[in-house]
């Protein structure tokens, strides 16, 4: 391919993504005089590349003249979230985190009452260290990430899990009461953090963030875990900056940026 040829393929291809951005900001189908005025295409030159995105499934142009985005970009969409692990997403951002850190991370996933760790990496910083093992269980209200899914839950279902699981007691610490739980699970829906401190082990403290999909739903905790001693709830902005990191890789939109 010469250099122009090459230069006008790439032109062909900006203009294609411009056209399909302009379509995704419509609710509802576009004229093509519309198209044209907003990627500063013209007219013609518009309706030569939205033809051949129509011939490809990318745009679908009805009878009356008007476009809209095609079936064909659901199915690939599809397709990427089908690739996309929670496991592998999530790791480089948790050795990231580790590395700032130098504290235990862990990767939450809920199983009826339970959270279930599922990724982890341990901590190296010192003699005193805190490793989750993977595949260990522990009760919603003791740990900081069942605590993010409690909060999601909702009052009139925290109250069945009080009901069903009698809020057994792991530590001295452990919340075993309704009231105290309902009073923690709201400080975590105010601020998007949730805390286990010395409730699910002695000696041992979390900070934990949600991480949500595409969809808006809350799949998976991410916890860092420290010695009490080493505890520091100034850590809460950056492991909240981690896990909204990871869900934006894994297609969520918070709702200020829709």
């Amino acid at each position: 391919m010469t250099a122009p040829e090459q230069k006008n393929s790439i032109q062909v291809i900006e203009r294609m993504m411009r056209l399909l951005d302009v379509l995704s900001e419509h609710p509802d189908p576009v004229p093509l005089k519309t198209l044209a005025l907003e990627t500063g295409l013209h007219p013609s030159t518009a309706h030569r590349i939205l033809a051949a995105m129509s011939a490809s499934g990318f745009v679908e142009r009805s009878d009356n003249g008007v476009y809209r985005l095609g079936i064909r970009l659901l199915e690939l969409g599809s397709l990427v979230k089908s690739r996309i692990s929670l496991r592998d997403t999530a790791m480089q951002a948790m050795l990231q985190l580790h590395q700032k850190t130098g504290e235990s991370v862990n990767l939450g996933i809920r199983d009826g009452d339970e959270i279930v760790y599922v990724e982890r990496t341990s901590s190296g910083r010192s003699a005193v260290r805190v490793v989750h093992i993977v595949g260990a269980r522990a009760p919603l209200h003791v740990t900081a990430s069942g605590k993010l899914f409690l909060a999601e839950d909702g009052p009139v279902k925290v109250r069945e899990y009080a009901r069903r699981t009698g809020l057994p007691r792991l530590t001295s610490t452990s919340i075993v009461s309704l009231e105290t739980l309902e009073k923690e699970i709201d400080k975590v829906r105010r601020h998007a953090v949730a805390y286990d401190l010395d409730e699910v082990e002695n000696g041992v403290r979390c900070i934990a963030a949600g991480i949500r999909d595409d969809s808006g739903s809350l799949v998976a905790g991410l916890s860092l875990s420290t010695p009490s001693e080493r505890f520091n709830p100034d850590l809460a902005p950056i492991i909240r900056d981690t896990a909204e990191q990871i869900s934006r890789a894994l297609g969520y939109v918070p709702p200020i940026a829709r």
